[in-house]
């Protein structure tokens, strides 16, 4: 059986996301040119982190059943 290597882009990198290279997700593979990055690597073990986007502040929340919450 052949097998054929998907390259993939240079993961992401800067202030807190040190070592996130090791947490691109296989989830990424089917959605061509897509990096995707792990929550753990996102959150650094925080409940709540804070995203700056287009001047707005969003807050991500993981809730105790594993799930993800964004809100303005």
């Amino acid at each position: 059986m052949n097998t054929v290597a998907t390259p993939y882009p240079q993961p992401l990198a800067g202030p807190g996301l040190a070592g996130a290279s090791a947490n691109v997700a296989s989830l990424a593979a089917p959605l061509t040119g897509l990096q995707a990055l792990s929550s753990d690597a996102l959150m650094q073990g925080r409940k709540t982190v804070a995203i700056s986007h287009n001047g707005t502040v969003y807050r991500l929340q993981a809730t105790r059943q594993g799930k993800l919450i964004l809100t303005k």
